[in-house]
């Protein structure tokens, strides 16, 4: 009797416990069932996002290609530029000439004699192109590499005590003189030559001490130079 009885409480169980099964089956295939549009709604976003993302990353691609044009046309302007701005360097550093006499009309007529070695101010500018003769200190300063011609010349009367003397420097160095000494008349000296002066080498004329020059209104005495070609 006990047997029968546990047996059917068992075969009691295992029905309840299929019958749970198959309402749980069926419970889940709606579930799915309710799922599967917005499933299908998802997918088509998905895809959507996908197609989107492919356009944008041509455009991208195409602004990258645009922009690396428009800086190889900008580097490719800026370096035109540049080599313009070096060509009108070029031919301003070629016109390079001056030309001035020791005194300005009304003024003169003798200049020394000084104790000491003096640099000579030609304040009477004839002509300065390229600004390269400074008429308030009498120094040239060469704007470019090059070579150059100058030229001094000097106007005397003669004295028993005063020459007619001046030298030309490089920088500190004596290039070259210009000397005369009569007791009577006018001398007159001269010299001149070629330099290689670097960028912002300097040359000037200093009077000899104890020497005397003579300038006037005819503007005898004169210093003049002007670049042969750069190097």
């Amino acid at each position: 009797m006990e047997t029968i009885l546990v047996f059917s409480v068992l075969l009691l169980a295992c029905s309840i416990s299929a019958a749970q099964t198959a309402e749980d089956e069926v419970i889940l295939k709606k579930k799915i069932a309710l799922l599967q549009p917005f499933a299908s709604d998802m997918e088509a976003v998905l895809t959507g996002i996908v197609a989107s993302l492919a356009v944008q990353k041509e455009q991208i691609t195409l602004l990258q290609k645009e922009n690396q044009e428009q800086e190889a046309k900008l580097k490719k302007v800026e370096t035109q530029k540049t080599e313009i701005e070096q060509l009108k360097q070029r031919l301003q550093a070629k016109q390079v000439v001056f030309s001035a006499s020791l005194v300005e009309q009304g003024g003169g007529p003798y200049t020394g004699p000084f104790n000491t070695e003096t640099t000579l101010i030609f304040k009477r500018v004839v002509t300065n192109i390229g600004n390269a003769y400074n008429p308030y200190t009498g120094i040239f300063t060469a704007p470019v590499r090059g070579v150059y011609n100058f030229e001094l010349t000097l106007h005397g009367h003669g004295d028993i005590a005063y020459p007619t003397a001046a030298r030309l420097f490089m920088n500190k160095e004596l290039i070259f003189t210009a000397w005369e000494h009569q007791t009577t008349h006018s001398p007159s000296a001269s010299n001149g030559g070629s330099l290689l002066l670097d960028a912002q080498d300097q040359v000037y004329v200093r009077l000899w001490a104890g020497a005397r020059i003579f300038d006037d209104d005819n503007h005898h005495t004169s210093f003049r130079g002007h670049l042969l070609f750069s190097m």
